[in-house]
């Protein structure tokens, strides 16, 4: 007779006994998955949400002058010459070695200008990659597509008395007014924004950017290495990550995973405990059919392969259920637990991970047990008859 018939035949005839045991496994397995999987989705929710934040890396010329601003209050009494970025070298940021990880570079051009006897802020920009990452703009009207129509901020507006479609005076030529923007709470409330060839042509700023606004975050973005790398290829430049809000974030996601872990570990602790304690009761019950096996010539290996097998069928058993469950109860969890949240699908790299997980903590839980099966006297065994 074989000793995987044996171990199968064992778990044949103690189904119920057996489905216990690997209940514990089961239930530890499912928990960590479903853990696993709502962090999952909870991370690609704040990542879709910071992408549309915006920019999350500002470059802008290095100086050696503090800024006279704050709270949007500036100061002045101080005129200082910035030396701006060439347009033409802006190429140079996607040369990085993290060069995978960047997603949108708007640069833009900036300086005062008169309009109807008022100074106002003049923004050019690309507005393909500046609508790209400025996904939040809301506007009366709509977008410029050509260099003679400007976009206002709702506070230049209101401000020069604009609506879309009046005209307006600007650097010597005549510009559409195509939108409004509504109120963004930011700079450009206050800005005049057109295409970046017909500002820098008024601004006397022919192929000159005056900063860049990169977003970058991605998961496992390295933003601070980031920096680093588009700073050397800029040296005159000064990159700052704005990691404030995608720390705070992050550090949210990092806690509940550390969370999640130790109940995990918790739950997998118990689980592995019951089926040494039932792997225990099962070699007590089978004194008997133990001590035949050593009568008949068994070592004390062959015993302990049968009882290790056992516990491997289980485990693996266990895994793969466990596993199976977990993402089922995560995808049903999910939508209640994170509004809008989708079931970001099922990692078999994990099913893997919870597999090997689930039975080498069988075996480990059944080491001491078969062991002392494999100790057991045959005369003792039959003497307890």
């Amino acid at each position: 007779m074989r000793l995987h018939n044996i171990s199968f035949g064992n778990i044949r005839r103690r189904k119920a006994k057996m489905l216990f045991l690997a209940l514990g496994l089961i239930i530890g397995i499912s928990t960590i998955v479903t853990l696993l999987a709502i962090t999952e989705t909870m991370t690609l929710e704040i990542e879709e949400r910071l992408d549309k934040f915006g920019a999350n890396i500002v470059m802008v010329p290095k100086t050696e002058n503090l800024s006279l601003n704050y709270g949007g209050i500036d100061v002045g009494g101080v005129s200082y010459e910035v030396k701006e970025f060439d347009q033409e070298n802006l190429g140079k940021i996607r040369t990085i070695e993290n060069a995978k990880n960047l997603g949108v570079v708007a640069p833009k051009v900036l300086g005062a200008v008169g309009v109807d006897g008022k100074k106002v802020l003049l923004m050019g920009v690309i507005f393909e990659e500046e609508l790209a990452l400025k996904t939040w703009w809301q506007k009366k009207g709509r977008f410029p597509d050509s260099g003679s129509q400007v976009l206002l901020g709702s506070a230049a507006a209101s401000i020069l008395g604009k609506e879309p479609g009046d005209t307006m005076p600007m650097g010597g030529k005549t510009f559409t007014v195509s939108g409004v923007l509504l109120p963004t709470g930011g700079s450009e409330d206050n800005a005049v924004i057109t295409e970046m060839g017909a500002a820098q042509a008024i601004l006397g700023k022919p192929g000159k950017v005056s900063m860049v606004e990169i977003a970058a975050f991605c998961r496992g973005c390295p933003i601070t290495e980031l920096t680093l790398q588009i700073a050397e290829v800029f040296p005159n430049g000064k990159v700052t990550a704005m990691k404030q809000a995608v720390m705070s974030k992050m550090q949210s996601i990092e806690m509940f995973k550390s969370f999640s872990l130790g109940v995990s570990v918790l739950v997998i602790g118990i689980g592995a405990l019951l089926v040494m304690v039932t792997m225990m009761g099962s070699v007590n019950e089978r004194t008997r059919e133990i001590g035949i096996f050593r009568a008949i010539g068994f070592r004390q290996t062959h015993v302990m392969q049968i009882i290790l097998l056992e516990a491997l069928v289980l485990g693996v058993f266990g895994g793969i259920a466990g596993f199976a469950l977990g993402n089922v109860v995560a995808w049903g969890v999910i939508p209640v637990v994170i509004e809008g949240g989708v079931f970001a699908g099922i990692n078999y790299k994990l099913g893997g991970i919870s597999l090997l997980m689930a039975a080498a903590l069988s075996l480990l839980a059944s080491l001491y047990p078969a062991f002392k099966a494999g100790r057991m006297d045959p005369s003792d065994a039959l003497r307890a008859l």
